[in-house]
């Protein structure tokens, strides 16, 4: 027969009974993977009483599938061996009948390819062959090309109900000893309902997501409203070790373009694919997506070479220090240590790149999940130096870079509002923050996340702006000490010298019923500094309010003070001024002007040397 013509591979064809007789006590079987898993030859597996069919070993890399039976494990007949504690293993493992291989996926391809697992068999589930002799892998392109090369006997088993996707895919029908025809259709994962709490985390994920990011993706009830917040953004990369329904729908919107990767430009990358029947038929021969195998996509040195890459991560609970928790069992669909520290080592070489770790504030039993510790808590990972954003549905936490106490305090803000004040006091009891540290208990529900905005000023200067929180202590000193003496003069009215502790975190604890404080913010997303601050006191006697204003002196004459000034104006009206007062200093001209462009009718009496403003508004 000519090899370059495809051969008849029906002679190939088998009954999974007749592939099982050439099983051989204590050999070690790979089997594919989710929703490559081959289940007919292992449904035949699992229910077979052959004598031949003892003492196995077998090896699934994820184990998602419904078919391998934990329960045949109790029998001694078969010995799981997978490299991922989630699913439906994760119990399994504690009972001591499942084994767990420790091992950074990026590491798997070089293990395998070393052969110190001396695979026997490989079961795999692969397409019809096209007219040319070749098969697609379908959605699970990790290692199984690898096994292949390696065992003397491989078995597919062809399914007419897989998608043939594009990529590292293809495999020749010469390549298998023995065919079996499924009988079942391939497993297929529902879609998550959209919990409006995941939904308001997810909201504010998508808030620290800059247009032409690269991200992560994966499946649950984060990334299912995740993917409709992020509609909107531009030029979006995405390198992910899982492909969803979320995620298909991402790419119909036009979100994504993988323009500004480098790591295969213009492809959406992946291994796997987990989702509805409605996913796996979008995939057939999609040309936006390429599946390839581990050493392309969990590598964290082809993951850094994507420009702005930002791994996103859905964790359990996290603690006052950093250190966090996975998710367990079934709740833990794909988020393993194993892939989580590969994609924050992606991200930290990427160049612009960052972590971002998501959580609700409570589990669904009304339980913090932002502790002072963790304790006994399952499935812990110290990677505290890696974390960049923690994000809950009350806002984002900046930790890079911060102290301890900046981070206590910084989590502190985005924990449910009934669990702040509990922390803040084990936090004083543990030394973490300051035994002084201020607390309004009533902020917890005041805070105005509504504030939050971003604009652009002259000289493509953008800024971020939000409410002052007290974690933001350290920063606003910081802002103090880069103001010149007459600068300082003509905020304070006073030549401070200092600005210490004790005075600059009563200046960042704001009563949010009375005072109204905006920060505005420049630099990446999780190194950002601030730069300026503008307020208002409410007046106790009569419905105005005390306004003021500091712009660092780097970024004066660009717009900011004017763009705070009718921030505060709108915020005002919104809660019940009718209008600002202000002290000016006549040699503060910059400032009268800003109080001109702001569109309201400024009166003014000079008095001991002080200009009196009255700003009321219309």
């Amino acid at each position: 027969m000519n090899n370059n013509q495809p051969m008849d591979w029906e002679k190939l064809v088998a009954t999974p009974d007749q592939a099982l007789e050439k099983i051989h006590p204590g050999m070690c079987i790979f089997i594919g993977t989710g929703a490559a898993e081959p289940r007919t030859l292992v449904k035949h597996l699992m229910e077979s009483n052959a004598d031949n069919l003892q003492d196995l070993e077998l090896f699934q890399l994820l184990s998602f599938g419904d078919v391998i039976s934990i329960k045949e494990l109790k029998n001694l007949k078969y010995r799981l061996k997978t490299f991922f504690s989630g699913w439906g293993a994760k119990e399994a493992i504690f009972e001591g009948r499942v084994d767990l291989i420790p091992s950074r996926f990026s590491r798997l391809s070089q293990l395998i390819a070393s052969r110190q697992i001396p695979f026997d068999v490989a079961f795999i589930q692969i397409t019809p062959p096209n007219k040319l002799g070749y098969c697609s892998l379908g959605v699970s392109v990790d290692v199984a090309k690898l096994v292949m090369d390696q065992v003397p006997f491989v078995v597919g088993e062809i399914n007419p109900d897989i998608p043939q996707t594009l990529g590292n895919s293809f495999v020749s029908i010469k390549e298998f000893d023995m065919l079996v025809k499924s009988t079942e259709k391939p497993i297929y994962f529902p879609r998550w309902s959209i919990d409006p709490v995941f939904d308001k985390v997810a909201a504010n994920v998508a808030s620290a997501i800059e247009d032409g990011s690269c991200i992560s993706f994966s499946l649950g009830p984060l990334y299912e409203p995740l993917a409709k917040h992020l509609m909107q953004k531009k030029d979006l990369g995405v390198h992910s070790p899982i492909f969803s329904d979320a995620l298909m729908d991402l790419i119909n919107s036009g979100a994504v373009t993988n323009r500004y990767k480098q790591h295969f430009p213009g492809k959406t990358l992946t291994s796997y694919a987990l989702g509805t029947q409605e996913l796996l038929n979008w995939l057939d021969l999609n040309p936006l997506v390429e599946f390839q195998g581990l050493d392309k996509v969990f590598n964290p040195m082809r993951i850094g070479k994507n420009p702005k890459f930002v791994a996103i991560v859905n964790i359990r609970k996290i603690d006052l220090t950093g250190s966090i928790s996975l998710h367990v069992g079934k709740g833990n669909v794909t988020t393993d240590s194993a892939e989580v520290i590969d994609f924050v080592n992606g991200a930290e070489i990427s160049y612009g790149g960052y972590s971002i770790f998501a959580l609700p504030s409570r589990n669904l039993k009304g339980e913090a999940n932002i502790k002072m510790s963790l304790d006994d808590i399952p499935n812990q990972m110290n990677i505290r130096e890696s974390i960049d954003l923690v994000v809950t549905e009350y806002g984002v936490a900046n930790l890079n870079g911060r102290t301890m106490r900046e981070r206590a305090l910084a989590l502190i803000e985005i924990a449910h509002p009934e669990d702040r004040a509990k922390l803040i006091e084990e936090a004083k009891l543990q030394s973490i923050i300051y035994k002084d540290q201020i607390f309004i208990e009533q902020n917890a529900h005041l805070y105005p996340a509504e504030v939050q905005c971003k604009h652009t000023f002259k000289n493509n200067t953008s800024v971020r702006f939000r409410a002052i929180r007290p974690s933001d202590e350290e920063e606003m000193r910081r802002l103090f000490y880069r103001f010149s003496d007459e600068s300082v003069y003509y905020r304070y009215f006073t030549p401070l010298k200092t600005m210490p502790h004790s005075k600059m975190q009563e200046y960042v604890n704001v009563d949010y019923g009375k005072v109204m404080s905006i920060v505005g913010l420049v630099g990446d997303r999780g190194e950002g500094h601030i730069i300026a601050e503008a307020r208002y006191v409410k007046d106790p006697k009569r419905p105005y309010g005390d306004v003021a204003f500091v712009v660092d002196e780097g970024y004066q004459g660009l717009g900011i003070a004017t763009f705070l000034f009718k921030q505060l104006i709108r915020l005002g009206k919104e809660r019940g001024l009718q209008g600002f007062t202000a002290d000016v200093l006549p040699a503060n001209k910059e400032m009268m002007r800003v109080f001109e462009k702001g569109g309201a009718e400024v009166k003014a009496t000079l008095e001991y040397g002080v200009y009196h403003l009255t700003i009321p508004f219309k």
